[in-house]
């Protein structure tokens, strides 16, 4: 059992945050994701030199520009971060893979990037017939769109 990507739930983490416009991420997720501002750069910059893990959390407006620590949800994903390229125009491209679901207990902002104290949250156990009803559900719903 691999303590980073099964951690017990009251393990408390220190991690770089990346605020995402409009896209959410996963556990065992992978995707590519293109950051463009200078704070967020900064903020992955911080985390490959530590050990590539950092927070991914959504903003609350995709509009706006410079969110500040009021700006994003409080819950989110840790991820890995697999590859960073940086592009001819300045901005990064990164691959990250979704590893567990946590919650910001602390969200800081030191002007270079944000970064947060968190607790690792438990994903949902649903039973096979939960999830029998569930894939039902969703496949019924795809199908009439």
């Amino acid at each position: 059992r691999e303590s980073s990507m099964n951690p017990e739930r009251s393990e408390r983490i220190e991690i770089p945050v990346l605020p995402l416009r409009d896209v959410v991420v996963y556990p065992h997720m992978v995707i590519p994701l293109f950051v463009g501002r200078e704070k967020s750069i900064r903020c992955l910059e911080a985390a490959m030199d530590h050990d590539k893990k950092i927070m991914l959390v959504a903003q609350k407006e995709a509009s706006t520009d410079e969110p500040g620590v009021n700006d994003l949800f409080t819950v989110g994903t840790v991820a890995s971060i697999l590859q960073m390229l940086k592009l001819p125009d300045g901005t990064v491209k990164v691959l990250v893979e979704g590893l567990q679901r946590a919650r910001i207990t602390t969200l800081s902002d030191d002007g270079e990037h944000f970064s947060a104290k968190a607790e690792y949250l438990d994903s949902p156990e649903l039973d096979e017939r939960e999830q029998e009803v569930l894939v039902r559900t969703a496949i019924s719903q795809f199908e009439g769109y």
